[in-house]
């Protein structure tokens, strides 16, 4: 099997050799992108905007973050889900690799301490046809499907069972970490033993959301393992064919990572001084309202206030364009008739900056926030960013 090819996000390129098939089924996938040299079979490839491994036939491609420390990507990842419970002490994982394999280890320990007590129970609403009458009766269902015939009965009862989304979300975390190559011996041994442990608990059908829970102090036993499960379940995992090559891996979106975490930790500054946030607000460019636009944040104070925010991972500069992130921002400030827009950039990858757009009245805002930084750091500097969109006399405007 051929060595590993490990490239780094945002890093250079490297000149390898590629079959025709690999190369087109590394260009589908996105993980990165794969142009010919002037040598006959030479490609070079340089990581694009994912993170993660895949195997394109017998190679193996290891996309490694730029973040270098990985707890920093878990929590990003997990704040955007549930920033409460990731205001508390962080999952802590060690250095590795790769991401979804030192996961896999913190997991395996977590989930074991977890259900060593035994499994979490809990009532859950069963809708069934039964031989015999439990709970309640469904008329309209029976009549309308049973034509009202004696049995079965159409019911609706609340059963006691280890069957819940706690449960169902750590055997799904599970059955996808054991897909993953590269974990350890012990991790691999951890979760088979868990496997076993949450055997009586189904499995949601593919393509079904992932199962919903809600924090409590009954469930509190759960939170860690919980965590990780959740970070586990957003990795685009996958296995199929692309031509000729089986292609088997997982995949993280670094952008969508970045403007999740944005979108979520600027929303809980702004609430709490006094600004309401709407993620992905329909906007349209035309007065036909045929050209939709959705920015990241729409924000609001009271009647006359409003702040417009998007999130770029990376800055975008199409060939014959200084800077597309610019001109959309703009758009989105002469819809809404603001004076101010925010694009917020992750530090390296875009510098902060201030452009005013000639004979428009319209300022672009373009910050950085330090990916690098503590999670409390780097939430201050979250709050520093709309106390500055919050200052009063600002931002007036708002027309759509």
């Amino acid at each position: 099997m051929p060595t590993p090819l490990i490239l780094t996000e945002g890093g250079p390129a490297q000149t390898v050799a590629l079959t025709g098939a690999e190369c087109r089924a590394l260009n589908a996938l996105g993980i990165a992108t794969v142009t010919p040299t002037l040598d006959d079979g030479l490609f070079d490839i340089v990581a694009a905007r994912k993170v993660g491994a895949v195997a394109v036939g017998d190679r193996q491609i290891i996309v490694r973050t730029k973040i270098t420390d990985l707890n920093r990507l878990l929590f990003m990842l997990g704040y955007a889900r549930n920033p409460q419970i990731w205001r508390d002490e962080p999952i802590r994982v060690d250095a590795a690799d790769e991401l979804l394999p030192a996961v896999a280890e913190a997991f395996a320990r977590l989930s074991g301490h977890a259900v060593e007590q035994g499994l979490l129970q809990g009532y859950r609403t069963i809708t069934d046809a039964l031989p015999v009458l439990r709970g309640r009766v469904l008329a309209g269902e029976q009549m309308s499907r049973h034509y009202g015939l004696p049995v079965p009965i159409a019911v609706q009862y609340d059963d006691f069972t280890a069957d819940i989304a706690e449960n169902q979300l750590l055997t799904m975390a599970t059955l996808r970490l054991l897909t993953v190559p590269r974990i350890s011996d012990p991790a691999r041994r951890l979760l088979q033993r868990l496997r076993r442990t949450l055997g009586e608990v189904s499995v949601p059908p593919p393509g079904t959301p992932t199962p919903r829970w809600q924090p409590s102090r009954l469930n509190v036993r759960y939170h860690p393992a919980l965590r990780l499960a959740e970070i586990v379940m957003a990795a685009e995992s996958f296995e199929h064919r692309i031509g000729d090559v089986t292609v088997t891996g997982y995949m993280f979106d670094m952008w969508k990572i970045f403007e999740d975490f944005v979108t979520t930790a600027l929303t809980e500054s702004l609430n709490r001084l006094g600004w309401r946030c709407q993620p992905q607000a329909p906007l349209y460019l035309d007065e036909q309202r045929r050209v939709g636009m959705q920015p990241d944040l729409l924000c609001r104070y009271g009647d006359s206030r409003v702040a417009v925010v998007d999130a770029k991972y990376k800055a975008e500069r199409p060939e014959g364009f200084p800077n597309a992130d610019l001109y959309q921002m703009l758009a989105y400030c002469t819809v809404l008739g603001l004076p101010e827009g925010h694009l917020i950039y992750a530090k390296g990858n875009e510098e902060g900056a201030v452009h005013t757009v000639q004979r428009s009245g319209v300022t672009i805002h373009c910050r950085a926030l330090d990916l690098g930084l503590d999670p409390a750091a780097l939430l201050r500097q979250v709050d520093q960013l709309a106390v500055h969109m919050a200052k009063p006399g600002a931002l007036e405007g708002g027309k759509e």
